[in-house]
C-alpha cells in the first residue's frame, strides 16, 4: 500500500469552483448594496432640498426660486448638491433635477425635484404650496 499525501486534481477543481461561485455571489451582492446606498443618498439629498424650499425659502419669500443652488438655498449641507456620480444639480449628467413651474420674473409657484435612481423608479417631490 502506498501512502499518498496531498490533494487530487478533482478535489482542487471542486474547491476552485466553490470559491469562484462564492466570489461571484459576493461581488454581485456588493454591487447591489452599493447601488442601494447611492439611491438612499440621492433620496436624502432630494429631501433636504425639498424641506429647505418648503420650510425655509417659501415662508420667507412667498415663492419658489427659478433655479436652486448653494447660493440661494444655503441651509443644507453643500455636499448634497453633488450626486453620487460627482455631478452638480443642473449639470446634464446629474441624477438630480429641479423643474420650476408657473414662473414670472424669477418667482415660481410650483416645482418638481427629481432623482433618477438605480434600483427603483425615480424619486419625485413636488411643491405643496
Amino acid at each position: 500500500m502506498t501512502n499518498k499525501k496531498g490533494f487530487t486534481i478533482l478535489e482542487i477543481v471542486i474547491v476552485v469552483i466553490f470559491a469562484s461561485l462564492f466570489f461571484i455571489i459576493f461581488f454581485m451582492q456588493k454591487a447591489n448594496l452599493d447601488a442601494m446606498y447611492r439611491d438612499e443618498t440621492r433620496k436624502t439629498a432630494i429631501n433636504a432640498m425639498y424641506y429647505a424650499l418648503e420650510k425655509d425659502f417659501y415662508p420667507k419669500n412667498g415663492y419658489y426660486p427659478e433655479y436652486i443652488s448653494k447660493e440661494n438655498i444655503s441651509v443644507i449641507d453643500p455636499n448634497l448638491w453633488t450626486d453620487p456620480s460627482g455631478y452638480q444639480l443642473g449639470e446634464p449628467e446629474s441624477s438630480y433635477s429641479y423643474q420650476p413651474a408657473n414662473c414670472s420674473q424669477g418667482q415660481c409657484q410650483e416645482f418638481i425635484l427629481k432623482a433618477n435612481l438605480e434600483k427603483e423608479d425615480s424619486y419625485i417631490k413636488t411643491s405643496q404650496n
